[in-house]
Parts: structure tokens; C-alpha cells; sequence
């Protein structure tokens, strides 16, 4: 058996370790100049740091495993997390019972009826089960109008945009099964990774040469040849790969499967949200709190990320690193500024948020955009979810769909990577379950477990 990877992604760059793990040969084509996809770092302040934010999760097995594999499970730390709210023109601490009780914009029943959700959101609610049902539609009915008009729809009109009505309750209990996870007594604990996410991405690149993995990048699929209903081969610019029994994983979004000549297979209706990125180094910081969500109407970004609450300045000369995020559709004019005009539309609201923030604190800025940050997971997204194993002969998929109803994260990557190896026949058994709710969908009887 031998196994071509489409997509130099974590999800590909790990079916490749495991697949190779089990002495298969294996390939990877990416058609960037980087391996890592969303995980690739640049310098900032003498050290490195992840375009878009990154931390990892107190439950997230399957990426202790493949550190631990590396051998470089010494360089994961955790760190107590705060996170905060800015509602109303004022910030708000937002991590324990007492912080919940001073939340002004919301009543005291509105306060109870909050916790009592998420508890049960998070803890008991079966996501198969609410699939049909919409997120605002459910926490209208029993968070009650009070804290869904303050804090939830706010949050899902700034990520979902359009799409907010859409989302399946199933996706918010992936999610605050995701955070409830990694709190312990109200504190919240998260992981990083010393020298960024590219200590991982090395490390990983460096084991698949010495296991002989082919890694080739700058290569493009442009075209698939299928004969028989069996795909035989895939050609790039420069490169035709391929023989008889060949398997192939797409780990790429479905959004470009149709690009592919010859290639059987669409998108199934699957659209992706693009997101953007402004990172700040700036010489004061800007706020005590590393995650902060901007409840009030009339921002640009929805997430006020202080990485340096959470990694020390001094580990970026000081420096004070502040990620201003955005999700956006297609459609939204987000998708077609230049650089120069994401900046002049991100940084003059800090103002409202902090009055001393000044354009002098800053040192630096950097803007990352992607158009395929996440899937738009509407009602019954399963359904659009493709099958891990296509109707062409040794053509399978994987990729960031299978994370539904989970949020995407490098541990589920792993997850998702390992439910695909084991439809096209290679062991992963050797790949821990943790808390994840990837991989459930789309991969035949293993996704039941």
C-alpha cells in the first residue's frame, strides 16, 4: 500500500505520521510553500507566533499523544487563563460565579438561567439530538432574551455573521463541552506550546523525513486521472504521482474539490467563513484579560485576544501582543480589503474599548487573512458532511468538515486524521480517545465510538 496526501495541513501531516508509523509509504503534496496550514508562525519580537491564536485544551488527548510521540511533551505547558466581556461600553471579568453576579447588563434570573444552560450545554446535552435546532432559537426559549440579546447573540453575529440564525445548537455544545472541559473550580487552564505551534510543525516535518515520508510542497493538484471509477493518479504543474492500488486522502477544503480536473466530487453545498487576523506588538498592554469578547454592536472584530496574558512579554522583548480576530463571509466586504484598509477598520474602535489606548503604543502591526478559517455549520450539517471513503475506488476525505460538531483545534486534526486512517485500513488504535467530538460523522462504525 502506498498513501498520497492531498494537503500539508495538521490533518494531513498526521494521517502521514500515522499512516507511516505502520510502515506505509507515504507521500504528502502541498500546494503552498509552507506545511501547517493554519498553524503556520512568523517571528514577532524575536520569537514566534501563530498567524492566527492558538492554545490547546487540559482534555485534548490526542495531542498530548503525538507530543509525547515527538518527544517533545516537555516543551507543552498549562497556564490559568482569564477571560472578559466588554458589553455596554464597559469590561467585564467573566471567569467565576462572582464575576457572573456583577455582570450588570443582565438580571439576576437571567444570571441563573445562564448558568444553568451552559451547564447542561456543556455536561449533559446530547448534540446528535439537536441538530435541527437553532442556537439563538434555544437559548431565547431557556437562557431567556435577557442574556441571549446582551452576550450570545452578539457573539454568534460577530462569528456567524449571516449565518447566526443557522447554526445548529449541536455546534455551541461542542463548544462549551470544549471549554467546561478545560475549567476546573471556575479557572480555566490552556496549553502552549514553548517556541510557538512551530516547535510542533518542525518536530513533525523532521520525524516524517527521517520515517521517509516524500514532503512536496509548491505543488498544486490541478487534475485527477480516474479510470474505472478508480483514481489511478494526480497530476500538478511539474509532477504526476501515482501507480496501480494507490490510495488518496483530500485533507484540502471541500471548496476546491471542483477545481480539481476530472475530479467526482463537489463541495455537497459546504460553504467556508473566511477570518482575519490584526496582531498588534505594542508598547503598554492593552487589558488584563487574554480573551475577550466584544459583545457591543458597532466592531469590526469580535475577539480581543491578549496573547501576552497568557505568554509573558518577556519571552517578545517586552513586547505586548494583542490579535484583534474576525470571522467573515464571502459575501461581506471583509473578503476584499487590502491589508492597508483592514488596519484603518480595526484599530481606531480600541479607542471605546480602552480611552488610553493610544496609536503611539504601537511598535508594530501584521494582518493574516485566510478564506477558509471554518465551515458554516447550519442546521443538519451532518448531512452535508462527506463519507470518509468516495464512490471512486481509493479516494477518501478528510478535512475540516469532520470537526463538526467540534471546533477546529490541532487535536482534532489528530482525531479526524486517525478516523481516516482506519477506514482506508491502516491501525490508529494507538491514538488516545480523549473529550473530542470530531470524527463522528462520515467514517462507517468507527465514528460510533
Amino acid at each position: 500500500m502506498k498513501l498520497n496526501i492531498i494537503g500539508g495541513g495538521m490533518t494531513g501531516l498526521a494521517a502521514a505520521y500515522i499512516a507511516a508509523k505502520q510502515g506505509i509509504k507515504v507521500t504528502v503534496v502541498e500546494g503552498s510553500d509552507k506545511f501547517g496550514g493554519l498553524l503556520n508562525t512568523f517571528e514577532i519580537g524575536g520569537n514566534q507566533l501563530e498567524y492566527y491564536y492558538h492554545h490547546f485544551f487540559t482534555q485534548d488527548a490526542e495531542l498530548r499523544w503525538l507530543l509525547n510521540d515527538l518527544g517533545i511533551a516537555d516543551k507543552a505547558f498549562y497556564k490559568k487563563t482569564t477571560m472578559g466581556v466588554f458589553r455596554n461600553g464597559k469590561i467585564y471579568d467573566f471567569n467565576s460565579p462572582m464575576d457572573l453576579l456583577k455582570f450588570k447588563p443582565v438580571g439576576f434570573i437571567g444570571k441563573i438561567r445562564f448558568g444553568l444552560t451552559s451547564i447542561f450545554l456543556g455536561k449533559f446535552a446530547k448534540w446528535r439530538e439537536n441538530e435541527e435546532i437553532s442556537t439563538l432559537d434555544w437559548f431565547y426559549r431557556w437562557a431567556g432574551k435577557d442574556i441571549t440579546d446582551a452576550l450570545w447573540k452578539p457573539m454568534l453575529n460577530i462569528k456567524f455573521g449571516p449565518y447566526a440564525h443557522q447554526v445548529p445548537l449541536s455546534w455551541m455544545i461542542g463548544r462549551m463541552a470544549q471549554r467546561l472541559g478545560s475549567r476546573k473550580e471556575g479557572d480555566e487552564s490552556l496549553g502552549y506550546i514553548q517556541g510557538s505551534w512551530k516547535t510542533l510543525i518542525d518536530t513533525l516535518l523532521k520525524r516524517l523525513e527521517e520515517m521517509g515520508v516524500e514532503l512536496i510542497k509548491n505543488e498544486q493538484v490541478e487534475e485527477f486521472r480516474i479510470e474505472n471509477n478508480e483514481i489511478k493518479g494526480i497530476k500538478t504543474k511539474n509532477l504526476e504521482l501515482g501507480g496501480n492500488g494507490d490510495k488518496f486522502l483530500l485533507t484540502i477544503p471541500s471548496i476546491y474539490f471542483d477545481k480539481i480536473k476530472n475530479s467526482p466530487l463537489d463541495a455537497n453545498g459546504i460553504e467556508y467563513f473566511g477570518a482575519v487576523c490584526t496582531i498588534l506588538e505594542l508598547k503598554k498592554s492593552f487589558s488584563h484579560i487574554y480573551w475577550m469578547n466584544v459583545a457591543d454592536q458597532g466592531f469590526p472584530f469580535g475577539g480581543v485576544i491578549e496573547h501576552t496574558n497568557f505568554i509573558p512579554k518577556e519571552q517578545y522583548n517586552g513586547s505586548h501582543i494583542v490579535y484583534l480576530s474576525r470571522y467573515f463571509a464571502m459575501s461581506e466586504d471583509l473578503a476584499k480589503m487590502s491589508n492597508d484598509e483592514i488596519r484603518a477598520l480595526m484599530i481606531p474602535p480600541l479607542k471605546r474599548i480602552n480611552p488610553e489606548f493610544s496609536e503611539d503604543w504601537i511598535k508594530n502591526v501584521y494582518i493574516f487573512k485566510t478564506n477558509t478559517a471554518a465551515t458554516v455549520c447550519d442546521l443538519n450539517f451532518s448531512e452535508k458532511v462527506p463519507a470518509c471513503e468516495t464512490s471512486t475506488k481509493n479516494l477518501y476525505i478528510a478535512n475540516m468538515a469532520h470537526i463538526y460538531p467540534d471546533e477546529r483545534s490541532t487535536n482534532n486534526s489528530i482525531r479526524v486524521a486517525a478516523e481516516a486512517c482506519k477506514v482506508m485500513g491502516v491501525n490508529s488504535d494507538f491514538v488516545p480517545y480523549g473529550a473530542s467530538l470530531s470524527g463522528k460523522i462520515g467514517f462507517g462504525n468507527n465514528s460510533e465510538k
